[in-house]
């Protein structure tokens, strides 16, 4: 596998960043995940913290290098971050539990699925087209799917960022998986949190993300989000991958070539989930520090 990739995340008008990004790839199997701890529930940043840590076990247990059954893994997977958001609550008798919305891609052999449960968004760009995208478990998308508002009056609807789905609540989550879709060399898969998406049109977010690689793009749509919603500004958070060889891709290419057999590249920390209390997770000076190393890093890499 080729394909060039680039995460960026910015804290907004919060206080404080509940969103999680990271991936993680085989020789074979690639998987990227995003997630956005709701604020409104107690310690959302350790439901995404803990999230992409459960996807990301799942995929160090799976993928041999391959995942057999993608959609049967993403389903696993974050019906297993679910579980472990419950027992973290059980573990540390937390009044309710964390909750988080996310969305999961997994690429391998040319092909693309994803999962989501919430308002977090994929979108599937081929060239300034969206060839597809998720559909929000929120209040707003049941409203327009019956016909009672349209996509215009979406922006402005009070009840606009109600969500109706999330790992972390009472009640099973609807994970809904996409795709089974064969990328063509050039195409972008673009994870984002609704701080991104929600402040930008859909046209000024493709305009954006296909002017230039990744790694130049990325940062301009995060900043964008927050620049066009000011005071009102979300925690914005974007994970995109171009697939194809550096002609296509653009920037620096990273090659799965190089894995050994058996091995994983990640950004995400898989280590034993829930070791300690919610200050264990990683807090705002380690993400930032997390996010210059991965950029670093990146920047090294050579075309292979």
């Amino acid at each position: 596998m080729r394909f060039s990739i680039y995460q960026d995340s910015l804290c907004g008008a919060r206080s404080n960043n509940q969103d999680r990004m990271g991936y993680c790839f085989t020789r074979d199997s690639l998987l990227m995940v995003v997630a956005d701890g709701m604020g409104g529930h107690l310690h959302g940043e350790v439901a995404a913290h803990l999230a992409l840590q459960a996807a990301a076990a799942c995929f160090q247990a799976d993928a041999r290098p391959l995942l057999a059954d993608p959609p049967a893994f993403l389903d696993r997977a974050l019906r297993h971050a679910h579980h472990e958001i419950l027992r973290h609550q059980a573990l540390h008798e937390l009044p309710e539990a964390p909750r988080t919305t996310i969305v999961a891609c997994v690429v391998q052999q040319d092909r693309a699925w994803w999962a989501h449960a919430g308002d977090s968004r994929l979108y599937w760009l081929r060239g300034t087209r969206v060839a597809a995208r998720t559909r929000d478990h929120s209040k707003v998308q049941s409203l327009i799917d019956l016909g009672q508002i349209d996509e215009a009056e979406a922006d402005a609807h009070p009840e606009r960022n109600k969500v109706l789905n999330c790992l972390g609540s009472p009640f099973e989550p609807t994970v809904d998986i996409g795709g089974d879709v064969e990328l063509a060399p050039g195409d972008t898969l673009l994870l984002c949190t609704d701080g991104v998406w929600s402040a930008l049109p859909e046209n000024a977010l493709v305009a954006l993300l296909s002017a230039d690689s990744v790694l130049a793009s990325v940062p301009c749509v995060v900043r964008a989000a927050v620049d066009e919603a000011g005071a009102m500004a979300d925690n914005a958070t974007a994970l995109a991958m171009t697939w194809g060889d550096a002609s296509v891709a653009g920037g620096a290419l990273l090659s799965s070539d190089d894995v050994p057999d058996g091995a994983i590249t990640t950004t995400i920390a898989v280590g034993q989930l829930d070791a300690g209390s919610p200050a264990d997770v990683l807090g705002e000076d380690e993400i930032e520090r997390t996010i210059r190393e991965i950029r670093e890093a990146i920047s090294r890499t050579g075309n292979h």
